[in-house]
């Protein structure tokens, strides 16, 4: 059997270049060579598209993030043929311009294969405003929150914190509506913080969300699948800060404890399984994602969100969730691949 040329595209513009580069280390090293060849593909800060013998030579140099080398992407005809030569492309361009739709939108013009959520999907799990408001009209609960945007809190700043001192109340998060790996994310405690939170989440986004900050344990569930999806073991994250932010994800030095299997019942870990497919169905995913909740005191489980293109690192909970549940790295990457070349055969062709 020939092997089949796999596109791995990584790095881009979000606030995420570095995990990106990361995962897609882990991803290619981790490969069966006996049925996939890696086609790395290589996206700079600057939104430059890279040829694989440019984007091998910056991962050979170790580099963390990817350089100017490259052209703007309707300029990058020769990386533009390494994608279209490939049987599949997996993406790892973790955030906006990645996880957001719009490559996936890209690989959908293109007609080639491509793993993960489709463009809606990617579309609103990326945006957490929309993916509250989805799950809260399935009934699914999550945290109480408001959206804000950065034109209303300009015009008028004692409104927007007045909204959240009635509706939401302290402490509370403020969140780039669109953004991962908690990137732009600050804890408030009170209205004093709100300007300094506020300014950090509008770097990354011109949409915030504040929501409610939940007392309860931080639980994650790997899903994987298309028409019949399936869930992993549910792990749990004890992070070493008051909450799992990007230095608790992946400083080196962080003392942040991962618990696979999380020690709860059997009932909430079924439970937890259940709601994580549900989550996973009620945005429309396909291929695979991984699902984040809350446990508070009282055993109730209230969802988070859902990360279509979680972090694929050697650290990665969505890899270890799998591999605590017997299926080992490199066979979830080809099942991954295997779903996304399933679900483009079936596909309709007018």
């Amino acid at each position: 059997m020939s092997r089949k040329k796999v596109a791995i595209i990584f790095g881009g513009r979000s606030g995420e270049h570095e995990v990106s580069i990361l995962s897609a280390r882990s991803v290619i090293a981790a490969l069966d060579p006996e049925r996939w060849e890696a086609v790395p593909i290589g996206i700079t800060r600057s939104g430059h598209w890279m040829t694989p013998t440019q984007t091998r030579a910056a991962l050979q140099a170790g580099t963390p993030t990817l350089t100017e080398t490259g052209l703007p992407l309707l300029h990058a005809t020769e990386a533009l043929q390494a994608l279209a030569n490939c049987d599949v492309a997996f993406p790892l361009v973790h955030g906006t311009f990645g996880e957001d739709g719009t490559l996936q939108g890209l690989l959908e013009m293109a007609n080639i294969p491509y793993t993960g959520a489709g463009v809606a999907a990617s579309a609103i799990g990326m945006d957490k405003a929309l993916m509250k408001a989805i799950f809260r009209e399935a009934g699914i609960p999550v945290p109480r929150y408001s959206v804000i945007r950065s034109w209303e809190y300009t015009l008028n700043q004692n409104t927007s914190m007045a909204l959240i001192d009635n509706a939401i109340g302290y402490p509370c998060f403020v969140k780039p509506a669109n953004g991962g790996s908690s990137v732009g994310i600050t804890k408030a405690r009170s209205r004093e913080d709100l300007p300094s939170a506020f300014q950090a989440a509008f770097a990354y986004d011109d949409k915030a969300v504040v929501e409610q900050a939940i007392t309860g344990r931080e639980l994650e569930c790997s899903i994987l699948g298309n028409e019949d999806p399936q869930a992993s073991v549910v792990g749990e994250i004890v992070p070493d800060r008051e909450f799992y932010d990007y230095h608790a994800k992946y400083d080196p030095a962080s003392k942040s404890q991962l618990y696979i299997p999380a020690p709860i019942t059997q009932a909430v870990a079924a439970q937890a399984r259940e709601l994580a497919l549900r989550m996973y169905r009620v945005i429309g995913c396909q291929g695979y994602a991984r699902v984040d909740f809350f446990l508070t005191p009282s055993d109730q489980l209230i969802a988070n969100e859902i990360n279509t293109i979680p972090g694929f690192t050697h650290i990665s909970m969505y890899p270890k969730l799998w591999e605590a549940s017997g299926l080992p790295y490199p066979e979830l990457l080809s099942r991954i691949i295997e779903l996304a070349l399933q679900r483009h055969q079936r596909r309709p062709r007018p």
